[in-house]
């Protein structure tokens, strides 16, 4: 599985980084949690993932949003899965996205463009992959691999990316 979200194509990249591109060519799931900024991105992350599961961001307009949910919710190898973009302020996280996604083993989540990785009481999983072309405040543009099976999560690995070469 490769988790991204917040790639903003082609306000703050022309494109995914090539790292990403080959992760999503040779995994089962694809997941994006929002603010993808232009539908070109969409129908070329369809066109080459298995399965791709995503959701509409804060910073996607109309055409995007009659695409996709705010929230989507799917089981992937037994694995209870939610993605949503917000999650709302980091304080009371865990506990807010319990008391919402419960009955789910992981929700993903984007917006803050800051890796993350907690469980909620009760279990939940919450993982934010950052961000594969805004990395914002944080040292590297990231992204996550993850395995999934018999409806457990293991091998979760945050990807950072070499700097870009700057737009001209």
């Amino acid at each position: 599985m490769v988790v991204t979200a917040d790639t903003h194509v082609p306000k703050r990249a022309r494109d995914l980084p090539e790292p990403l591109w080959q992760a999503i060519g040779s995994a089962d799931v694809v997941v994006h949690a929002g603010d993808w900024v232009e539908e070109d991105l969409l129908d070329r992350l369809t066109e080459r993932s298995r399965w791709l599961i995503g959701v509409h961001g804060n910073n996607d307009g109309p055409a995007l949003r009659a695409r996709l949910p705010e929230v989507a919710r799917a089981e992937v190898a037994g694995l209870k899965l939610a993605v949503v973009h917000e999650t709302g302020p980091r304080t009371g996280r865990e506990e807010r996205c319990a008391r919402t996604f419960g009955d789910c083993d992981l929700l993903v989540f984007g917006h803050s463009h800051i890796p993350w990785d907690s469980v909620a009481p009760g279990g939940l999983r919450l993982l934010n992959p950052g961000s594969p072309t805004d990395r914002r405040a944080q040292p590297y543009a990231t992204f996550l691999t993850a395995r999934v099976a018999a409806g457990r999560l293991d091998r979760v690995e945050l990807h950072r990316l070499p700097p870009r070469p700057a737009r001209s």
